[in-house]
Order: structure tokens, then C-alpha cells, then sequence
């Protein structure tokens, strides 16, 4: 869910006229944010018969893969690419995006998730044990709020010195390689969204990509399925091996890669080097905290019971994943639902 309001009122409950108090929406638990992670979340505490609603500020289901590039995919088959409770129907290959919204709308339905959208959550506060909550369709409140904004509306580009002429794009915004054709394009990153975009422009535009170091490929066999497995091995104490490397070698990359058409280039040391007509920064993203980020320390919570699930390394490894999110979301549901002892007695 993409979130606004970083610099909104966050005092909003300490605030709050009692008549305007007394007409807000009062839940256990609201879940901001309704991609896969706030689904996965939702899905346990239904099972743990907690009241609870989802606002989620998308006008359908299927979170940041509404906003997906045409022809980015899942690294991993269906059967290791499900949610709790429910499996992705099976696709030849790896699904497209549009597989993914298609099983997170049924998802939704098929678990009568409470879902209100579109809902954009401008600023949380915190009074009295209560948590605040001030949208664009008035005003909540919760015991316990579970932010599961994900990233993608929090695109990250580094600073380069110098000044670039032509158009910045980021891989967020990517719209394919179509309004490219025939220009100059230099694409920055040197792991997976990198590779992909850069190798989606080949045919129509002439490519640089630019990397900080020489691209690590994972062997050819790895895929989304294998770094799953290597995740839960870390998260139960195994010994999940080396650093794979930062790029899956999907099918048609290998191809490209190996006949020479696929290569990196150094980076550049000023913005003022380049002389292509788009830079599209393929350079990932930070978490999309807005409205919590005085709510907290760092990557901690600095107040109690607010809950972060999706955030990838902030909330555990794989949590970002479709498959990946299932014993975090778990585990917080537990938390919301007052299952403590439950939760701790089976950590993951």
C-alpha cells in the first residue's frame, strides 16, 4: 500500500475533539497496507477470531504488482509461490504479474478478508494505549496496528554528483521498453530489477548497464524455490551455505548473458558522464513508513503494539516473498491475538 503524510499531523489523537473521538471506527487491529503481506497477516487473524480491518489505499487487489513492469515475473514456480491456507493455481513457467493480482483476488475472496480501499492512511499516533489512525476516509482507531506498506512506493536512487539532460525514471515506474524505442538508455543496478530491465530494452533501445561491481549470477539452477528453502534453513538455525549471488538467471537472461548481448559496464563517477537520452535507476527501495517512522527507532518499534510484517531484512529474511511472508505474518497474528506464550513456544 502506498502510504502518504511523512510530514503530517502525528499528534492526531492527543488532538482528537471528544465528539470526533466518539465517531471514529474503533477495531482490535488494523492492518495498513493490503498486498500480500497484509493478506497473509489477515488471513491468520481471521483464524484467531481477532476484529479486525485492512485499509489499503489501491482501487483493487493485488498490491505492488499492480504496479509491476509488462514483463516481470515471479523467480519462483506457483506451487513455491503461495500464501497461508490457499495455493497459487499452477502456470507453466513463472507467473507474470497478472497471475499474481488474479490469486491475490481471490485470495481476498475466498477468505472474506475485511478490506477497505482505496483508503490512504495520512498520519498514526499513539495516546493512552491507542493507536490513531487519520485516512482519507476519516477517522480509526486500534489496539494493536500492523503496518504491512511494503516498499515499492519508497523508491531509493543514490546521489551522483554532476547534472543529467535527459529523463530519470525509476524500475518502480518502469512502463516497459515501448517509450524507449530507438533511444539511448543507461540502466543502473547490478542486481536482479538491473538485469531484467536491461535486458528488456535490448531489443528496442541501445542499453548500458551500469553496475558498481561485476554482476554475481546465481548458478543457472537457482531459483526463487532454492533461496525459499536457504531462508528457512537461516530462520531455524541451519547452516544455509554461501552467498548464492545477487542475480537469478532466469531462462531468457542466461541467453542473453551467454551470447554476449548481457554485459555490465563500471559505473560511472558523475551524472555530467553520461550522454544517453533516459536513466533508469534500478537501485531498490527503503520501507514505505511514512506515517509510523515517529513511531519508532531505527528499524524498531518504539511504541507497543505496532507491528511491522513485508519489510524483507527489517522483519526477517524472506518476509518480502510470497511464500517467504507466511511464519512472519503467523507469528505476529499470534502477538496481536494475545498468544504470546503460543508464539514464543514456536518461534521460527
Amino acid at each position: 500500500m502506498v502510504v502518504e503524510g511523512e510530514g503530517a499531523d502525528t499528534q492526531l489523537g492527543r488532538h482528537l475533539p471528544d465528539e470526533v473521538r466518539s465517531a471514529t471506527e474503533h477495531h482490535t487491529a488494523v492492518v495498513v497496507g493490503g498486498g500480500q503481506s497484509g493478506l497473509a497477516t489477515a488471513y491468520y487473524l481471521r483464524r484467531y477470531e481477532v476484529d479486525f480491518l485492512i485499509l489499503d489505499n489501491q482501487e483493487e487487489p493485488g498490491g505492488a504488482w499492480l504496479h509491476a513492469w509488462p514483463s516481470l515475473t515471479l523467480f519462483s514456480a506457483a506451487e513455491f509461490s503461495n500464501l497461508p491456507g490457499w495455493p497459487m493455481p499452477q502456470y507453466p513457467g513463472y507467473p507474470p504479474a497478472r497471475h499474481v493480482i488474479d490469486y491475490l483476488t481471490s485470495y481476498e475472496r475466498r477468505y472474506d478478508l475485511p478490506v477497505r480501499r482505496p483508503v490512504h492512511v495520512r498520519s498514526v499516533s499513539h495516546d493512552g494505549g491507542m493507536f490513531f489512525l487519520d485516512s482519507t476516509v476519516g477517522q480509526f482507531t486500534a489496539d494493536r496496528v500492523v503496518a504491512a506498506t511494503g516498499t515499492w512506493s519508497a523508491p531509493f536512487v543514490p546521489h551522483y554528483p554532476g547534472t543529467f539532460r535527459g529523463r530519470q525514471w525509476h524500475s518502480s515506474t518502469y512502463p516497459g521498453p515501448e517509450p524507449f524505442r530507438g533511444a539511448k538508455v543507461a540502466v543502473v543496478g547490478g542486481a536482479n530489477s538491473g538485469a531484467q530491465i536491461a535486458a528488456d530494452l535490448l531489443v528496442t533501445s541501445e542499453v548500458t548497464w551500469f553496475t558498481l561491481e561485476r554482476p554475481r549470477w546465481m548458478p543457472d539452477d537457482v531459483d526463487g524455490r532454492d533461496l525459499f528453502l536457504r531462508s528457512r534453513r537461516r530462520i531455524l538455525g541451519g547452516d544455509s551455505g554461501p552467498n548464492l549471488g545477487d542475480i537469478v538467471a532466469l531462462p531468457h537472461l542466461r541467453e542473453l548473458r551467454d551470447s554476449g548481448q548481457l554485459t555490465a559496464t563500471p559505473i560511472f563517477d558523475s551524472l555530467s558522464e553520461l550522454d544517453h537520452d533516459h536513466l533508469i535507476w534500478c537501485t531498490g527501495f527503503r520501507p514505505a513508513l511514512g506515517p509510523f517512522r515517529h513511531l519508532m527507532r531505527g528499524r524498531e518499534t518504539a511504541v507497543k503494539n505496532l507491528h511491522l510484517v513485508g519489510y524483507g531484512n527489517w522483519t526477517g529474511d524472506g518476509s518480502a516473498t510470497l511464500m517467504g511472508v507466511g511464519p512472519f505474518a503467523k507469528h505476529t497474528a499470534r502477538v496481536v491475538a494475545g498468544r504470546v506464550d503460543e508464539a514464543r513456544q514456536h518461534e521460527f
